[in-house]
């Protein structure tokens, strides 16, 4: 599998500016690129293809005056730019023709030099990265060798798996430097095995609790930096527009919000480690692991918690444990959102219905046993997913076992619609 591994870079000011005319020259030739399409769609010409493209939009408009300063940037720059055109346009053409899954894509847009963060790409043939041999060129004092920009400095924070295929080099609202290397990982990075399967209920009182009885506390990174944050964007609308103290308090804004994201990454990424190293399967059937609700996080975002639910970052945290389980020889696997793990009693399965969010613990109308709601929702997630397991393994029936060994008396029931 491909993974990404990001490093800060620490440009000298000589090569700030040359990636500053990297930046710019990408960006024009993706512009070129997306003007001359539209014009050759509203005068009802066919579809420019990639060759024709590249040739007038990079090759001859390199012998043209207005165009002639695209020479000075590595041309894997402007190659790469034309490219992200095209997968823009791949994108927008799958996802109105349905073969895209997910949210629609919208047709590519024009990039700005105000945009706050920007980027360009190198290829393999185009990078050297410390330690490695690139053609006969060996990269010296570790540092990260850019065609026509020099010898980067970077913070090695780790070793690379394996030679990179490409390098994002990007600058992002904060005025920060980063390379992305993108490398083939091994699917074989297997873990101790252990007995233990464990379902996880996300929420906001607290970020997570598993089915074990483990609690992941809510950092709320945002809520502690709301006192921060306002001071800087009170700074910021007090600055006349285009001045340059205006550019300094953005950054100051930028700053204190890549401070939240950073430390929201760094305990999501903290979090999901230690749940996937410490959950495996019984070697007897290895088809789930790590059981999780498939929230709905969209619908969430346009309630009156919509800030919490974006302090808590769900989506990201997920996607991480889903990645990590593959790399790591583990299984990861979402139950159906429509699953009322917080209205039925972990211990008999009945379904008591629908509860207040301020409702934290509650009581079995059947069974008597008094329920934690997040724990009992991350047992109820846990059980559901071993129901999927079994069915997978060749298990009769879908209803979920538990304690007394019987089916739920709500899955018992006739479902509207069966003869």
């Amino acid at each position: 599998m491909q993974l990404r591994y990001n490093f800060r870079l620490y440009p000298t000011p000589c090569q700030r500016q040359s990636l500053a005319q990297a930046f710019g020259c990408a960006r024009v030739v993706f512009n070129d690129g997306l003007r001359a399409r539209e014009n050759a769609r509203a005068a009802g010409v066919g579809f420019i293809t990639d060759t024709v493209l590249s040739r007038n939009i990079i090759t001859d408009a390199k012998t043209t005056e207005s165009r002639s300063w695209l020479g000075e940037v590595s041309t894997v720059v402007l190659q790469q730019a034309l490219g992200d055109l095209n997968t823009a346009y791949r994108n927008f053409f799958e996802s109105i023709t349905g073969k895209r899954t997910g949210p629609r894509v919208a047709s590519p847009r024009f990039r700005s030099r105000k945009d706050t963060r920007q980027s360009i790409r190198f290829t393999r043939n185009a990078h050297a990265p410390s330690g490695r041999q690139r053609h006969g060129r060996i990269a010296e004092n570790k540092r990260l060798v850019l065609p026509k920009i020099g010898q980067v400095e970077v913070r090695w924070s780790r070793e690379l798996p394996s030679d990179p295929s490409s390098v994002t080099v990007t600058l992002d609202s904060a005025g920060r430097y980063f390379a992305s290397f993108v490398v083939e990982t091994s699917d074989n990075e297997k873990l101790p095995e252990t007995d233990t399967e464990v379902g996880i209920d996300l929420g906001l009182a607290s970020f997570a609790v598993l089915s074990d009885g483990k609690v992941i506390e809510s950092q709320k990174f945002l809520r502690k930096s709301e006192r921060r944050l306002r001071k800087a964007n009170k700074a910021l609308s007090r600055k006349e527009k285009g001045s340059k103290n205006r550019t300094k308090a953005r950054l100051v804004l930028a700053n204190a919000h890549a401070h939240v994201k950073d430390a929201r990454r760094d305990f999501h990424h903290k979090a999901s480690t230690t749940i996937i190293r410490e959950n495996t399967m019984p070697l007897a059937c290895r088809a789930r692991v790590v059981y999780v609700e498939d929230l709905c996080v969209r619908g969430l975002a346009r309630t009156r918690l919509a800030k919490s639910v974006h302090d808590a970052g769900w989506s990201s945290f997920v996607n991480m444990v889903e990645y990590k389980a593959k790399r790591y020889g583990r299984t990861f696997h979402k139950i159906g959102r429509f699953e009322p793990t917080s209205q039925k009693c972990s211990a008999c399965g009945v379904t008591n219905g629908p509860k207040r969010l301020g409702v934290r613990s509650w009581t079995c109308t059947l069974c008597t046993t008094t329920h934690d709601r997040d724990l009992n929702a991350a047992q109820n997630i846990l059980a559901a997913g071993r129901a999927d397991r079994q069915n997978a393994c060749g298990g009769e029936g879908s209803g979920h076992q538990f304690a007394d060994g019987e089916t739920s008396p709500s899955e018992a029931r006739t479902h509207r619609g069966v003869a």
